[in-house]
């Protein structure tokens, strides 16, 4: 779905929930949403960020977002509930739900991996989104439409040496997809896939890559044909599936 020509306003009306909004991949995703007609909600944990991106959408005459300050490393599942019934009250429904934050770690042998690195990477990568899922599945199931999408990459497709708990926390998120994708098939209206950002122009991506030239590598906001894709309404009865936002 990488060559998705997306029709104007694909996504009025819907309320989307995106992770890790306030910078790279989750940003733009925010914006591209937000100009394609949704009401997004911004979550992520640094609140000046989200306001700054808050201030765009509102600035270019996009539906009004929402800002929901969370840090994914400490939430309870009291503060996911709570995030759910204040969508609820807010908007009724939830359409669209992009679990896209994640941090990097170490990058070093398994035999030399900080236990303390280990668990926060797995926490934020993994288990904030299965529980941030989890708290949100009733409001999905109340939209004819609902769609989630977690982030991957290909280190959690096949092992690569160095990349630790990241790429592991990705082995999981495949897993989790694949898990949920197979209990909602054929009993719910709400699809369940991942997408594989691929090489692109991010400050995670430079932190892994410190030698490699990122102008090389695309814009957040070049790769967005398949998150359209995945959030829209012409991926109805697409569930999962492990998608590539670029050639690898």
């Amino acid at each position: 779905m990488q060559n998705y020509q997306s029709a104007t306003d694909l996504l009025k009306d819907r309320i989307i929930l995106v992770t890790g909004a306030g910078s790279g991949i989750g940003r733009a995703a925010a914006l591209c949403f937000a100009k394609q007609g949704a009401t997004v909600v911004l979550l992520g944990r640094t609140i000046k960020k989200l306001e700054a991106v808050y201030d765009e959408i509102e600035a270019l005459g996009y539906p009004m977002p929402a800002i929901i300050p969370l840090n994914l490393e400490s939430a309870t599942t009291e503060e996911y509930q709570e995030i759910a019934t204040s969508i609820d009250n807010e908007f009724g429904r939830l359409d669209g739900l992009l679990n896209n934050a994640a941090i990097l770690g170490q990058k070093t042998p398994i035999a030399g991996y900080k236990v303390e690195t280990w668990q926060q990477v797995l926490q934020v990568n993994l288990t904030a989104p299965f529980m941030l899922t989890q708290a949100l599945l009733p409001l999905l199931e109340k939209s004819p439409d609902g769609s989630i999408v977690f982030t991957s990459s290909a280190v959690g497709r096949k092992g690569r040496a160095f990349w630790g708990a990241y790429g592991v926390s990705k082995f999981g998120i495949e897993g989790l997809m694949q898990t949920l994708a197979d209990e909602l098939e054929g009993i719910s209206s709400t699809r369940v896939n991942c997408i594989n950002p691929g090489a692109t122009r991010t400050a995670m991506r430079e932190k892994a890559y410190p030698a490699e030239n990122m102008e090389k590598n695309p814009k957040p906001e070049d790769i967005m044909n398949t998150y359209l894709y995945l959030l829209g309404p012409d991926s109805k009865g697409v569930t999962g599936q492990s998608l590539d936002a670029q050639p690898e």
